[in-house]
């Protein structure tokens, strides 16, 4: 099954912004809470929060993220199928490890892959075998 209906770079991009923006506020005021301050560098394991998001929410939420969802988009398999906790987990951790090592090179590739390649596809979606679709749950159509 091949690529239907993927999400463009603008979408993808502003979907990510409202992601990081309420990770951002929601672990500040999470910190504010316990530590007494709004954001530090010494309370790491605050941020490891934002990386649960990215994993669970798709898993329960049909590969939708709060941003995802306002802007109509979502995380699919290949197949059109739902993501599952490997994938999400080769998604987010195997790429952010290459992410990582190329020192933000690759996040810069992905970018341009998604603005230019016709089927919108980033180094992640290839590493998980995923792509980020306009296509409602439920919507899966066979191509021919």
């Amino acid at each position: 099954m091949g690529v239907i209906n993927p999400a463009g770079f603008s979408e993808r991009f502003v979907a990510s912004l409202v992601d990081g923006l309420l990770i951002f506020i929601s672990t500040g005021f999470l910190g504010l809470l316990i530590y007494g301050e709004f954001y530090s560098m010494k309370y790491r394991i605050i941020d490891e929060l934002g990386l649960v998001y990215h994993i669970v929410l798709p898993l329960c939420w049909y590969g939708y993220t709060v941003g995802k969802r306002a802007r109509k988009i979502r995380i699919v398999k290949m197949d059109g199928s739902n993501v599952g906790i490997g994938t999400m987990l080769l998604r987010i951790l195997v790429a952010g490890i290459i992410y990582l090592l190329t020192l933000g090179i690759g996040i810069i590739v992905s970018a341009f892959m998604v603005a230019l390649r016709e089927d919108k596809r980033a180094i992640h979606d290839f590493i998980a075998s995923t792509y980020v679709t306009e296509e409602p749950p439920g919507s899966e159509r066979l191509t021919v």
